[in-house]
């Protein structure tokens, strides 16, 4: 293999159809029209996400890549190491930039070592990425390196490079081959499947439909009304709201039925919304926003839609997004996320590595004594 690694500041310096060849096609996060889009709206360098792309090209053809971003902060990232930042800067060193492998904004677990698919033995490609990553990361002075939301694979080969690793908990839904959102909830225990039942209920009582609708079917004037709601949620919560309706409208469009917007009406005007992507197998939730509260609707919208959607679409996942217990209730169990992570500073490394083992024995049992608020009866729950 006549092999080139080459580092781009721009997904547009790469054709669309040949970066999704590498899992594109497959997860919506890591296509060339969701990155892409967050390049070219104004989504990433004034919130500290600078791309650095690595791609590994064969006699011209790309064969392997990683997302990557220098980062000036830890914001978006949702593994979080303010407390490390705080360490460093006490300590009088810088810890910005680093440099990340994630998908900005997005805390879903997802491929970030990209391999092309009629490669027959990948291992080699892995590793020089991650060597070429470690490398470039020296030259340029960086604080670390930091591999969010990988899969166990993935976090795997990177420990064997000497990365740490870290552990991390969200709560998903499993496609247990229902049939319908009843079979579903005949798992439940009886007490928490009428609570399920009295939520969805009230939402119908109080004379609110609920619509499902795919990006292709979406004009700019629906995506702007919700992503009104979008902005409204984060002035609510005092948050900085990242992502612009120009974003929305090019991701509803490119990605087509891979956009799934569920949207809700009462007395005759939209009133909330929630946003979520389709992958291969796996429906993921991510935006949620509102005009005005109506009892239980968050729940309908966010999550008993979604798994709606999922057994009909077969679907195996739903993974509804970063933390909150009161998902388990409603069928989303513990599980476990990973991240894997490269300190430059000797000193700060084994600190830092320290830290990660012991938080790692700590998310263990917090897993494992959170599988206790399960709503399924015991002859049905799924296994931690």
């Amino acid at each position: 293999m006549a092999l080139e690694v080459s580092i781009h500041q721009s997904l547009g310096d790469i054709e669309p159809q040949t970066w999704d060849a590498l899992g594109g096609d497959r997860d919506p996060f890591l296509s060339h029209a969701f990155l892409h889009a967050l390049e070219t709206t104004e989504c990433l360098q004034p919130y500290g996400w600078h791309p650095h792309h690595l791609l590994v090209h064969d006699d011209g053809r790309l064969v392997a890549a990683t997302p990557l971003y220098a980062k000036t902060n830890s914001y978006g990232e949702f593994v979080f190491d303010w407390a490390w930042a705080g360490a460093y800067e006490r300590s009088g060193l810088p810890y910005y930039p680093k440099l990340v492998a994630a998908v900005p904004y997005t805390p879903a677990t997802g491929r970030r070592l990209l391999v092309s698919p009629d490669i027959a033995e990948p291992t080699a490609l892995i590793d020089l990425m991650i060597t070429q990553t470690l490398e470039f990361a020296r030259r340029n002075e960086l604080s670390g390196v930091h591999w969010l939301f990988t899969p166990p694979g993935e976090t795997d080969r990177l420990c064997e490079h000497g990365l740490m690793r870290r552990l991390g908990c969200q709560y998903h839904w499993e496609n247990r081959s229902y049939r319908d959102f009843d079979d579903f909830l005949a798992t439940f225990s009886s007490r928490k499947r009428k609570k399920i039942k009295r939520e969805r209920r009230r939402v119908i009582e109080q004379g609110v439909s609920l619509h499902v609708m795919h990006g292709d079917m979406l004009d700019d004037a629906l995506i702007a009304i919700f992503h009104d709601f979008y902005l409204n949620t984060f002035e609510r919560h005092m948050g900085v709201p990242t992502l612009s309706l120009d974003f929305f409208q090019k991701i509803a469009r490119s990605l087509g039925s891979r956009f799934v917007l569920v949207m809700a009406k009462h007395e005759g005007e939209w009133v909330a919304g929630a946003v979520n992507f389709r992958g291969a197998d796996t429906l993921y939730g991510r935006y949620w926003g509102c005009r005005k509260t109506i009892e239980d609707l968050h729940f309908e919208a966010c999550y008993y839609q979604g798994i709606d959607y999922c057994i009909a679409e077969g679907l195996q996942h739903f993974e509804p997004g970063a933390q909150g217990e009161h998902k388990i209730a409603r069928g989303f169990l513990p599980t476990r996320t990973w991240s894997a992570h490269w300190i430059a500073d000797s000193g700060f490394r084994p600190h830092i590595e320290v830290f990660c083992r012991r938080e790692q024995l700590a998310m263990e049992r917090e897993c494992e004594s959170l599988m206790s608020l399960s709503p399924f009866r015991e002859d049905e729950g799924p296994a931690a």
